[in-house]
């Protein structure tokens, strides 16, 4: 599982997709999530802008992404 440290929330799904690199564009990031490829916290995702905080798990073609919230307060 990968950790995935956000500054803050929510952040859209399809952002995190092609931020990490699972994804080579935001394009090709939505169109996973619209094909059903996507879990967020062990459910299949269609919104591609589903609003992502800090506990969510995503997964994606084999990869595990566990968001964590880092403020630097």
């Amino acid at each position: 599982m990968q950790r995935v440290a956000i500054d803050r929330e929510p952040v859209e799904l399809y952002k995190i997709l092609k931020f990490e690199g699972l994804c080579a564009s935001g394009a090709e990031a939505k169109n996973a999530v619209a094909d059903g490829l996507v879990q967020v916290n062990g459910e299949q995702e269609l919104r591609k802008r589903r609003q992502i905080v800090g506990g969510d798990v995503i997964e994606f073609n084999g990869d595990v992404l566990s968001i964590v919230l880092e403020t630097s307060g």
